[in-house]
């Protein structure tokens, strides 16, 4: 399929390079990454690349081995209506490798290790008021992963996907939400503190469109989950939302990517993240496209942290970048800060504990992305995690 050819291995941003005399400026635009199938094209990060810089490296080396013979340490499990269509396919089989371009050497191996990858089509005109489930548990070991979402014409369904167990797991997840559907993708991470999640999701929305991303980490050691959005067809609309609570040692990662792409399309980026305990840490890179036919674009992207204790790190960096002038507004924002001492004084003045008072702030604080889940039961469990990890910081 032609759609899959490999990109030549001489691109800039390939290989390794230094910082002295005559070397090559590497690539800092999102939109100018290299990409390729092969994963021979692709070194091992040694953390000086400006995708890899913020990540700990020492601690996803066994992501970055081509090996075969040790998958089947990921349990499946799917709840679906009978009409969703499930299907395998081959590297060249449609509409593999439509949209997705592995874009590091974990999602090129997880490319070339997953040889039938499963794929969930949500049939023209459907609409599901339930969501279609997809839990996997790990078991240990390593395990590489491609799956397909493909949304068909003016369907309307939701997608959960449920990390838990433990694992060293590498996962691509290529979604197509075709014109005038609505599609939501939820990824929850819940993994045992030893489990490491490196995960590349690639997103093309077709014309009227919509697809709303979320992503919630609250379990595993490392977990760096990268959504990549393209709103290619006019009237498309992107909403990307994330929620991490990061606790002492762990290092909870996304790097987001939304390329404005056709006329009149509509971008909301929402990431919210709490931190507590010694070395607990949170990156978010956010990186906005508008390309030179996005006329009438309207975008915004934010992040925002809360800083519970100290030890506790988060880093956020905001990219805006604009090629055409005639758009109907766009911007960002970042901040990162601690208790706001006036919340405190208010609910203290008013008979409440300091302790509840910052449980309250908290809760308060990251309610505005667990509700845009829209699932009761999921949102329930994820109130519970918070309130767990908040009574952590009181036992302190």
């Amino acid at each position: 399929m032609s759609s899959v050819t490999q990109a030549p291995v001489t691109v800039p941003g390939a290989q390794g390079h230094t910082d002295g005399a005559g070397a090559f400026v590497p690539v800092q635009t999102r939109s100018e990454r290299f990409h390729s199938f092969d994963p021979d094209a692709f070194e091992a990060p040694t953390g000086r690349e400006v995708n890899w810089k913020h990540t700990p490296i020492d601690r996803l080396q066994p992501l970055f081995a081509d090996e075969t013979g040790r998958h089947g340490v990921i349990e499946v499990d799917i709840t679906a209506p009978e009409s969703l269509v499930q299907e395998r396919l081959a590297h060249d089989a449609a509409p593999r490798g439509e949209v997705f371009r592995p874009e590091d050497l974990p999602s090129a191996i997880a490319w070339k290790q997953e040889t039938e990858a499963p794929l969930l089509r949500i049939p023209a005109g459907a609409e599901y008021s339930e969501p279609i489930m997809v839990n996997l548990r790990g078991t240990g070991g390593l395990a590489h992963a491609h799956v397909v979402i493909e949304a068909e014409p003016n369907s309307h369904a939701t997608v959960v996907f449920r990390h838990t167990g433990s694992a060293h797991h590498a996962q691509n997840l290529e979604i197509i939400v075709r014109d005038g559907a609505h599609l939501t993708v939820v990824s929850v991470q819940e993994w045992d503190d030893d489990a490491v999640h490196a995960a590349s999701h690639q997103a093309r929305v077709e014309r009227d469109a919509t697809l709303r991303h979320i992503v919630v980490s609250f379990g595993g050691g490392v977990v760096r989950v990268n959504p990549s959005v393209e709103l290619a067809g006019t009237g498309s609309r992107g909403e990307l939302y994330g929620l991490s609570y990061s606790d002492a040692g762990q290092h909870l990662e996304s790097q987001v990517y939304l390329h404005h792409k056709g006329a009149e399309t509509v971008g909301d980026v929402l990431y919210k993240g709490a931190l507590q305990g010694s070395a607990a840490r949170s990156v978010w890179i956010g990186d906005v496209l508008i390309g030179p036919d996005a006329v009438g674009t309207d975008s915004y992207e934010a992040n925002r942290n809360l800083v519970l204790t100290d030890g506790a790190r988060a880093e956020s960096i905001p990219n805006l970048e604009i090629q055409t002038g005639d758009i109907r507004g766009a911007g960002h924002a970042s901040a990162t800060g601690r208790f706001d001492d006036e919340q405190l004084f208010y609910l203290q003045a008013r008979g409440i504990s300091e302790d509840e008072a910052r449980r309250l702030v908290v809760l308060g604080f990251l309610a505005e992305i667990i509700q845009k889940i829209g699932i009761a039961e999921i949102e329930s469990e994820l109130y519970s995690a918070v309130e767990e990890e908040l009574a952590r910081v009181v036992a302190r």
